[in-house]
């Protein structure tokens, strides 16, 4: 069921007036909140190379808006706070569908502005904190997108306790979500079905431990009832390898299959994501391997919403049924030759043994570039200018694009 932006903003309205009124007299509340406008100027153009559209170039450009306020807590036996946000974007111009707006198929078209607005009642006791309301989660079932204009917005209830050193546990559920390109809440689906297949909800436990300094161990369970249930166990190990060379060892394990009902037919994937990144100075190496197992595309939530965990998601995600992909990243921070606020990234990744029809003979490369420069003093102090560059390659299914994205972006910290 989908929720209109204007009863979400009455909710929104309702409830930070019924919580701030009695808290502003709480000088923690107040001393700690923390008011900030992130604007970015985006556009993206995307050029299909091999295509039979008529026209072959989709993109857009617009300007975006997003209002965070995040309180302090109030000096009582149990803390409570509460945070807004509000998020709007003005179409510039577009052409097609690049999934940055809200899109009409039946017109052709992109709304000249959109936007959401929500808040989050958050309560405090010990290290143990609960939310309730609007969420950017950064969770191996669940993660936001801020690689468009707007950012995922999630809506739900999560508590997260940290009151044994080192041991991290978080729980709740998740009802609705608004994507990237839209403006209203919906319930979840898995991708690639319609949004009539859906779940009641999204709900998930896990426990993240650090046995040492640098090792780390994570396990989380989700299950969106009625499609699909997932499995996750991560290491994460950092080394000091000497004379200022470091070390990251990443192992990630997914494991998904259908739950209840299978509203959206049968989920078998399980999918291992293994990585290692080597720094020294400025630079930075990395090399993946990741294999995807079972006869099912790995499920992700509504509206391509990305699985980051995912260590080869890139432009296109490289978790198609029995896909094998590999690949070697390069970054290099200029700050260490004197050039503070500029930074430089590619990678490419290849991906094999896509099975399609029964036949393991679909295959996938991607190469991308990015080159990033932050202003780093004067009225303008940080000011950011990226360019990112995505050259896509797909064989048997898909089509070739070259796509540039450019973005200028700044934040206003009001106070």
């Amino acid at each position: 069921m989908r929720q209109s932006l204007l009863v979400r903003g009455i909710r929104s309205v309702g409830m930070v007036g019924v919580v701030v009124t009695p808290l502003m007299a709480q000088a923690d509340f107040v001393d700690d909140s923390r008011l900030k406008v992130d604007m970015r100027n985006f556009y993206l153009h995307r050029n299909f190379t091999n295509s039979d559209a008529v026209d072959p170039k989709v993109g857009s450009w617009s300007q975006g808006f997003d209002l965070q306020f995040t309180s302090g807590y109030t000096d009582t036996p149990i803390q409570m706070g509460v945070d807004v946000n509000a998020q709007y974007a003005i179409r510039l111009d577009s052409t097609g569908n690049d999934g940055t707006l809200p899109y009409n198929p039946a017109t052709d078209e992109t709304p000249s502005n959109y936007g959401r607005a929500g808040a989050t009642l958050k309560m405090r006791y010990s290290k143990t904190e609960l939310k309730v309301g609007d969420m950017r989660p950064e969770l191996p079932i669940a993660w936001h997108d801020p690689s468009r204009q707007l950012d995922t917005i999630y809506q739900g209830a999560v508590v997260e306790s940290k009151e044994l050193d080192g041991l991290t546990l978080t729980g709740g559920r998740f009802w609705s979500v608004v994507t990237r390109e839209s403006s209203n809440h919906e319930n979840f689906y898995k991708y690639g079905s319609t949004s009539d297949l859906d779940s009641e909800a999204l709900d998930f436990a896990g426990a993240t431990y650090n046995l040492t300094k640098n090792f780390q161990v994570s396990y989380f369970y989700g299950v969106m009832h009625d499609i699909y249930q997932q499995h996750y166990v991560g290491f994460a190990h950092l080394a000091d390898l000497g004379n200022g060379y470091g070390l990251r060892t990443d192992v990630r394990y997914f494991n998904n299959n259908e739950d209840g009902d299978a509203l959206n037919g049968e989920v078998d994937n399980r999918a291992l994501s293994t990585g290692l990144t080597l720094t020294k100075s400025g630079h930075k190496v990395s090399a993946v391997y990741q294999r995807m197992y079972g006869n099912s595309m790995f499920p992700t939530p509504n509206g391509y919403i990305p699985q980051f965990y995912l260590l080869n998601w890139a432009n296109q995600p490289f978790m198609r049924p029995q896909e094998r992909s590999w690949s070697l990243g390069y970054g290099y921070d200029f700050a260490q030759v004197g050039v503070p606020g500029l930074t430089f990234a590619a990678r490419y990744i290849k991906g094999s043994q896509i099975e399609l029809g029964g036949a393991r003979d679909g295959s996938e490369n991607e190469r991308d570039l990015a080159i990033k420069y932050v202003l780093q003093d004067g009225p303008l102090k940080g000011l950011g200018i990226e360019w990112k560059n995505y050259l896509v390659q797909q064989h048997q299914f898909g089509s070739d694009f070259n796509e540039n994205r450019l973005y200028v972006t700044y934040t206003w910290n009001v106070f």
